[in-house]
């Protein structure tokens, strides 16, 4: 690694997911959307046009999906954070910003989004 911290982004990633601490979200589910920007350094991915320097973002996006649909929780904030989780297992990444989407969220005015966003950081 050079030291660099480029970005690779995956936005939009859709999932359903039973997350909420309604009931009525628990039963019958809902999409959410993940936006992640990851902090890696892609200089030798560059170098040597191998995917296996780099993070490969359609193996991280099945992960992401997977712990969307995975064990329910009340809060988007606790998903965003097994979002960074998923991300910062990744051996190259050094940080990581998700995005956490929940257009359809129960609030009963209109509105076009609700979102919690953490910047988390690799330890070490």
């Amino acid at each position: 690694m050079t030291g660099a911290l480029d970005r690779i982004a995956v936005r939009g990633l859709r999932a359903y997911g039973y997350h909420g601490v309604f009931p009525d979200e628990r039963r019958h589910g809902q999409e959410f959307v993940v936006d992640v920007v990851l902090g890696t350094d892609v200089a030798e991915a560059a170098r040597t046009d191998d995917v296996g320097h780099t993070v490969h973002y359609g193996h991280l996006s099945q992960r992401l999906v997977a712990a969307v649909e995975g064990e329910p929780v009340d809060l988007v904030e606790t998903l965003a954070e097994r979002l960074a989780g998923v991300c910062l297992a990744e051996e190259r990444v050094r940080e990581v910003e998700v995005t956490v989407h929940k257009p359809d969220a129960p609030i009963p005015h209109e509105f076009t989004d609700v979102t919690v966003t953490i910047l988390r950081k690799a330890r070490g």
